[in-house]
């Protein structure tokens, strides 16, 4: 079991195997995926089980779970390649991530994979999607959903109000969807973001993150993957202040975008 020790505030699916992928990648190629965790004692291990099939290490979050849940995680957490960060506190989606892709850095990779650990993404894209990112190493490798008749229809249009948004802050149709968190970032860039501003630490880190990145130009591919919502799947999402929280970031950013709208014009223009 790999422990570390906290930092501060700040039905299992078949994959085909990474390592014939990575076999002829230079040594500076080094993916894992992230799982951040809060009480997902039920879908995790499938989700853990599915990526070390594949050969990609696992650096888990556990983001103040219960003590039942934290008992599975540590469980897997003995596992050889799985390590394991855990917050005293939870600190949202977005804080449990911030910490996972530092912890990531520390541990050698060069790359994470940004994985929900409530089983929704379709894991038979990651050789896919770490491919992808091998052959285009500074860029952001980007999921956007398609999705299968599970998908509540509230949560579904829904999004598109975030699409205006980001559509709006960007000056822009470029990101496809912000809000899937099935991505891969290439950690020196991302940390070197996370270092100069302070980024949203719930449920708006997922598009916050993906429009700055955009301002500052960093290469986004974009890839389809599978959205499935399990009928006894567990959302975080908590209604009045997500969405509020989600609210105040539109407006940082539209703000964001006041100031660089010649920049990015003059992007536009360009090409």
């Amino acid at each position: 079991m790999t422990t570390l020790n906290p930092l501060p505030p700040v039905e299992e699916q078949p994959i085909a195997s990474v390592a014939p992928a990575l076999a002829n990648e230079e040594d500076w190629f080094k993916p894992c995926a992230l799982i951040p965790v809060y009480n997902h004692e039920r879908s995790l291990p499938a989700v853990v089980a599915a990526l070390r099939a594949a050969d990609l290490p696992c650096v888990l979050v556990d983001d103040g779970s219960s003590s039942a849940a934290a008992t599975v995680i540590d469980r897997l957490a003995e596992q050889d390649g799985v390590f394991l960060l855990r917050h005293p506190r939870n600190q949202g989606k977005g804080g449990a991530v911030i910490s996972g892709l530092r912890e990531a850095r520390r541990l050698g990779f060069s790359h994470a994979l940004q994985v929900d650990a409530d089983g929704q993404h379709d894991l038979s894209g990651v050789e896919l999607f770490l491919d992808r990112a091998s052959q285009a190493p500074d860029a952001v490798i980007c999921g956007y959903p398609r999705y299968d008749a599970s998908v509540p229809k509230g949560r579904l249009y829904a999004r598109y109000l975030t699409h205006v948004w980001v559509w709006i802050n960007t000056l822009s149709l470029a990101i496809r969807d912000s809000m899937c968190g099935f991505r891969v970032y290439p950690l020196e860039p991302t940390l070197a973001l996370l270092d100069r501003v302070r980024l949203g630490r719930r449920m708006d880190f997922d598009t916050e993150i993906l429009v700055r990145l955009h301002w500052q130009e960093q290469p986004m591919v974009w890839l389809p993957t599978r959205v499935h919502y399990p009928a006894d799947g567990v959302s975080h999402f908590r209604l009045w202040l997500d969405n509020a929280l989600i609210s105040a970031m539109h407006a940082r950013l539209f703000c964001g975008m006041l100031l660089r709208a010649p920049k990015l014009l003059a992007r536009r223009l360009q090409r």
